[in-house]
């Protein structure tokens, strides 16, 4: 670093030998300027009293007697939430002494997410991003698709002509991914697209679309949080044995109830080759248990304490044995990581394990295409919010 061209000491000072500009804070549009403003603001917090949550950095959360706060930052948006509205009004104030920030009220439109508050409990919806994604896809006088995807198709590869400007798919797939933060309905398909990012083809732009004509159906959808629901994590998990084509892996699914309120979900495709179904659905159980230990632990940075075990709901029971059975197999002794993850869980108290019938398998939404029927019914159990459609008489 060096002194610019034209610069001069003030009169009567005079410049030390290799003298450079140190800056007092980052400059925004840096490199480490968010590394640096996110250091800040930690050390500000923690000087008021908060605590680091552990399970997620950007949560800070303050407890004193009967009085919590708590104070959620993404970059330099922040919610804050509590009990205390004096507390919550000191916090403002600290901030405002501290930062220059702007008050915009109770919280109505974060990010993209419309929230609305009544008694039954809180609703989030993207419906403005959605209509906005589906006029730009010139899609908004379409008739409307029962489900995302088309449940007798098969996306492969080399499926189809290959496009000549790809920027327009990966635009779209990409508006989509985040439109799943409250439409687990699309995530499978969107999961699905996502593969086929780097060589995207005519077949698969028609997919594209034919998710964005879906989402025209109920473009208000979101998720619902019961203001009524146990203090209890119920999930669901299963696994589509070898279901790609390209590659034989299988596709993981799970989906994690707070009470009857959805809060965590997810498809995957799994990093190595399942030998049979039971692998497969295996390590689906694994890759859930570790959602539930996590959001248990989300949830005691919250000072929310779960009533009882947490619930596992799977549809093979060969994989519940393997968990129960503390005798290893020949044939699993390959995956013994993901059997001594969920045993131990099993073992601790932590987790408990009950087969449920495929056809109330709600991780099946996560896992495979679906004709309309099933999709339906499945998308019924999940408890979703459609604030916009009228309700039937």
């Amino acid at each position: 670093m060096a002194l610019p061209q034209g610069y001069t000491a003030a009169t009567g000072d005079s410049l030390p030998p290799n003298a450079v500009c140190r800056l007092h804070k980052s400059l925004y549009g840096l490199r480490q300027a968010s590394r640096q403003w996110y250091i800040t603001f930690a050390r500000v917090l923690t000087a008021a009293g908060f605590t680091q949550s552990q399970a997620d950095h950007t949560l800070f959360v303050r407890m004193s007697g009967s009085s919590f706060v708590a104070l959620l930052v993404y970059v330099d948006d922040i919610i804050i939430t509590g009990n205390d509205d004096s507390a919550i009004q000191n916090l403002k104030s600290l901030l405002g002494r501290t930062f220059h920030i702007k008050d915009l009220g109770c919280l109505k439109y974060f990010l993209g997410l419309e929230i609305a508050r009544s008694r039954t409990g809180i609703a989030v919806n993207q419906r403005k991003y959605c209509l906005e994604l589906i006029e730009d896809a010139g899609l908004l006088a379409c008739k409307s698709a029962s489900t995302p995807l088309d449940p007798n198709s098969r996306l492969t590869k080399g499926l189809g002509e290959p496009l000549s400007d790809i920027t327009s798919y990966r635009r779209l797939v990409g508006r989509l991914l985040y439109l799943t933060l409250t439409r687990p309905d699309i995530t499978f398909a969107v999961h699905k697209l996502s593969q086929f990012l780097s060589c995207p083809t005519t077949v698969h732009l028609q997919a594209a679309q034919r998710v964005v004509r879906y989402l025209k159906g109920n473009p208000g959808q979101g998720l619902l949080y019961s203001a009524t629901s146990d203090i209890r994590l119920n999930a669901f998990a299963d696994a589509d044995w070898a279901s790609c084509p390209d590659s034989r892996r299988s596709t993981s699914g799970f989906c994690v109830f707070l009470g009857e309120s959805l809060i965590s979900w997810k498809a995957k495709k799994q990093t190595t080759v399942s030998r049979s179904s039971t692998e497969a659905e295996y390590r689906s159980l694994a890759n859930v248990t570790c959602e539930l230990v996590w959001l248990h632990n989300l949830l005691s940075d919250l000072h929310v304490v779960a009533s009882g075990p947490a619930t596992l709901y799977c549809d093979n029971k060969s994989a519940i044995y393997i968990a129960s059975n503390p005798v290893f197999h020949e044939r699993t002794k390959h995956i013994d990581i993901d059997c001594h993850l969920v045993r131990e869980k099993l073992q601790s108290g932590f987790l408990k394990m009950l087969h449920v019938p495929s056809h109330n398998q709600l991780a099946d939404l996560f896992t495979k295409q679906m004709q309309p029927a099933l999709f339906s019914a499945l998308l019924r159990k999940l408890h979703l919010s459609s604030l916009y459609l009228p309700i039937a008489s």
